[in-house]
């Protein structure tokens, strides 16, 4: 059942490839390799609560590379909201799940615990999950598994004088 706490719109930010800014609300990226909360083939995004988060988390503790990072805002998520102890105890999800070693895990040919979780949780009708983030402590990251399409959430990139490209051909 999906968590009525759940904020209507939520300001989220993402760190992402500067080749893609045509894309700011894509996930390609995460269907393409897999993600902590998302199975490789499913589309997924991946976004912070806070532009620190945003930032630890794209880099992942190495080198510094450029990024573009971008402002959005979601609106009518149901998220579940696995920082709050009291949601994870009614959708009985231990809190080990914030420190599992999922990359580790699908090298063993194992399904990680936060994919089982995902798609129970999508199966409930939630839209995504709300979790601490594991590069920047005491931040707080969304992964969002629907957005944009009928009847589901929206998400848009806040770009009030249209500086994004819309295509890619800034790259070519």
């Amino acid at each position: 059942m999906p968590d009525a706490s759940t904020p209507e719109i939520r300001t989220l930010w993402r760190a992402f490839v500067p080749r893609w800014a045509h894309m700011p609300v894509s996930g390609e990226g995460p269907a393409r390799f897999g993600g902590r909360w998302n199975p490789v083939g499913a589309p997924a995004l991946y976004a912070a609560c806070e532009l620190s988060t945003a930032w630890a988390e794209y880099n992942q503790g190495f080198v510094q590379h450029p990024a573009l990072i971008a402002q959005l805002e979601l609106s009518y998520a149901n998220l579940a909201d696995l920082l709050d102890v009291t949601v994870q105890e009614r959708l009985s999800v231990d809190p080990a799940i914030h420190r599992c070693e999922w990359r580790a895990v699908l090298d063993l040919g194992r399904t990680p615990e936060a994919h089982l979780l995902r798609q129970r949780l999508i199966s409930a009708g939630f839209d995504g999950v709300v979790y601490p983030s594991y590069m920047s402590p005491g931040g707080h990251c969304v992964a969002l598994w629907r957005w944009n399409g009928e009847g589901q959430p929206t998400l848009r990139v806040i770009d009030p004088d249209e500086r994004l490209p819309k295509t890619p051909a800034s790259w070519l």
